[in-house]
């Protein structure tokens, strides 16, 4: 293949995964149901918390600039963390517990009954992503899974109370249709506190 069929190859599937996802109700049922969940949360006096690996680790990072800056217009800002920032709470974490549980520990000591807690993992069973969403549940916080299709989100389902599933196997795809979905969110629930 050449350079300019791969770049095609990828656009046309990036377009046929976005297309499939708009066409599931399942996939718009969920994520106006995050965004509720979400805008509840944050009415309440709750905040949202965000982790992830690797590429998701960014996703998670993205979502929160999101809510705590700006997307669609000026507004008051809204409480958002990505728990896969801080490199001295990270290696200390990881050093004296394990990778395991370097979002668990930060859920238990920064989260509150009523928090909203985005576990992003393209597979599904990423163990320190696994882990939070168990320290969640004990907590008391609202659990939302972003993953896949793959045989191994079937691992994190059980753990979330919400699940939004691109429909794919394919880790860059699933990517982008998480972020996609996120900025659907995000303008949902700024939309609904900051009504223009």
């Amino acid at each position: 293949m050449t350079g300019q069929d791969i770049v095609a190859t990828h656009l046309r599937r990036s377009r046929e995964v976005l297309e499939r996802a708009a066409a599931e109700p399942e996939f718009a049922a969920a994520v106006l149901a995050i965004a509720q969940a979400i805008e509840n949360s944050l009415r309440a006096g709750g905040k949202v918390m965000l982790a992830g690996n690797g590429g998701s680790a960014a996703d998670a990072q993205h979502i929160a600039g999101e809510f705590l800056s700006r997307l669609r217009f000026d507004r008051h800002p809204l409480p958002a963390i990505a728990l896969t920032t801080d490199s001295s709470v990270l290696t200390a974490v990881g050093n004296d517990y394990g990778y395991e549980q370097v979002f668990e520990r930060q859920l238990r000591g920064l989260g509150r009954k009523g928090d909203v807690f985005i576990a992003i993992s393209t597979s599904g069973r990423s163990p320190n992503v696994l882990a939070a969403l168990t320290a969640a549940r004990e907590l008391g916080i609202t659990t939302v899974g972003f993953t896949g299709t793959g045989p191994g989100a079937a691992a994190m389902l059980p753990l979330c109370q919400l699940v939004l599933a691109a429909p794919s196997d394919d880790t860059p795809l699933i990517q982008q249709v998480h972020i996609t979905a996120a900025h659907a969110i995000c303008e949902l629930v700024e939309r609904n506190l900051f009504k223009t």
